[in-house]
């Protein structure tokens, strides 16, 4: 590429990234084995249709371990790279690769990019034991020239256009990295940054730290936060703690699907809209749930229980249909028991 196209490449990259942030970004968090395509559809079309779409998600982790990835194992975890790289209603999916060797990383990155990835996110936040006893997720956090050398290899290796972010937390054991955590972002070329408030070893245990992440703005990018927002005072306070207008929703937004809608209700795109998701509305989109595709039927309640058994924490009816349907194991059984649910 000519240094002319490079830096029109460049540019157009830089457009991107002030579009995407010019107003409060709110994306769907990457969960492995819960924010699947299914479930990302089932989310983001409920919040398109109360008035505040995600601006985008990330898919869970796709793990690069010896060689490129062939095709289907991207299309296996994004079937929305067939349309666009975009869920049913419109909302972007962006890629999120897991791993510890740099080039490896940055070949499957710009391999991601040739299948129609909008953007690349570096996973440094997964606090599963079997990811980090293979040197993957936050386990680096404590190798932050590792984090450097993954983060600015990818970005030499996608295209100039194509924005490539990290995710993280505040440590692993502790936070006695923070600072050389933040110059190694800093230095990798990060278009933006996403931070979980709470160390590897703090786990999914409240609270979050959210002040932890205003030291992080003074990088000169973006920043969102992350972690124990589970309604709109919570996020309220961690914009206000953290110092920071974006956020990453995750838990809650399983837990209560109008939860982006809840924080952004005076920012709704459609006029009168019901920003509130009632139990009513949502068993339509619990019946699609088990509609969806799967392996099979009992992978597909098993994942609906999943769901279900979130969903106790925001909605009474839910603990009620639980406690009918948790020995269930036929399918049309428990949609059954849901239509029964709505009258």
């Amino acid at each position: 590429m000519s240094s002319h196209a490079l830096s029109q490449a460049m540019q157009q990259r830089q457009t991107t990234i002030q579009q995407l942030f010019a107003s409060p970004v709110r994306l769907l968090a990457p969960m492995e084995g819960l924010t699947d395509p299914l479930m990302r559809q089932i989310l983001t079309q409920i919040a398109t249709d109360l008035g505040r779409p995600y601006d985008w998600s990330v898919s869970e982790f796709i793990r690069v371990t010896q060689h490129v990835l062939p095709a289907h194992v991207f299309y296996k975890y994004v079937p929305e790279l067939h349309h666009d790289a975009k869920t049913a209603s419109g909302t972007p999916i962006h890629i999120q690769l897991l791993g510890s060797e740099a080039q490896l990383m940055a070949e499957n990155a710009a391999y991601a990019c040739e299948l129609g990835a909008p953007a690349i996110d570096i996973n440094f936040g997964c606090p599963a034991k079997t990811v980090n006893s293979h040197r993957g997720g936050s386990v680096l956090l404590d190798e932050p020239e590792t984090m450097y050398q993954i983060i600015s290899a990818v970005r030499q290796a996608v295209p100039a256009h194509i924005p490539v972010s990290a995710k993280i937390r505040l440590g692993y054991t502790d936070t006695s990295r923070m600072d050389e955590i933040k110059a190694a972002i800093a230095a990798s070329g990060a278009d933006w940054l996403t931070i979980h408030a709470r160390t590897k070893t703090q786990g999914y245990k409240p609270p979050a730290y959210w002040d932890k992440i205003q030291s992080f703005n003074t990088l000169d990018i973006p920043v969102i936060a992350n972690g124990e927002i589970w309604n709109s005072e919570h996020a309220q306070n961690c914009m206000a703690q953290a110092g920071t207008r974006h956020l990453m929703l995750g838990r809650g937004a399983v837990t209560r699907p109008d939860l982006v809608a809840q924080i952004d209700r005076e920012h709704s795109q459609i006029s009168n809209v019901q920003t509130t998701l009632l139990w009513q509305t949502l068993i339509a989109h619990q019946i699609k749930f088990l509609q969806g595709e799967a392996k099979s039927d009992i992978v597909l309640v098993g994942r609906y229980k999943q769901w279900l058994a979130m969903l106790t924490k925001g909605y009474s009816e839910a603990k009620i249909l639980w406690d009918s349907i948790k020995r269930e194991k036929n399918k049309a059984a428990i949609i059954s028991a849901l239509q029964m649910s709505e009258r």
